[in-house]
């Protein structure tokens, strides 16, 4: 075992699993959504701290961790559609910015 690291960020670099996150933070799992999920999980995370308007401390990283779980918890990945792919799958797409107001190829 580690000794303990000065800053939330030391810690965090430590991690290298969506368990290991989970179990960081104390947020009880079900082990079977986060095997199916786990890459989506993530994704979804990353996405509530990009969304934040200020440097996460260890109380927020912990509330959208356990967020982006309960998004999976009951639902699934097609549902939710982190990915692109699933995006493209329910009709949603992204234009570039650089795109608009060009002409057709």
């Amino acid at each position: 075992m580690h000794a303990p690291s000065p800053t939330l960020a030391d810690d965090l670099a430590e991690l290298e699993t969506i368990e290991d996150f989970l179990a960081y933070f104390g947020i009880p799992y079900e082990r079977s959504v986060v095997q199916i999920n786990r890459l989506h999980i993530l994704q979804r995370f990353h996405d509530y701290l990009r969304s934040a308007d200020e440097p996460p401390v260890y109380e927020q990283w912990h509330e959208r961790l356990a967020r982006a779980y309960d998004d999976y918890l009951n639902s699934d990945a097609i549902t939710q559609g982190v990915f692109r792919v699933f995006k493209r799958a329910r009709g949603i797409s992204t234009v570039q910015l650089s795109d608009i107001g060009r002409a057709p190829r």
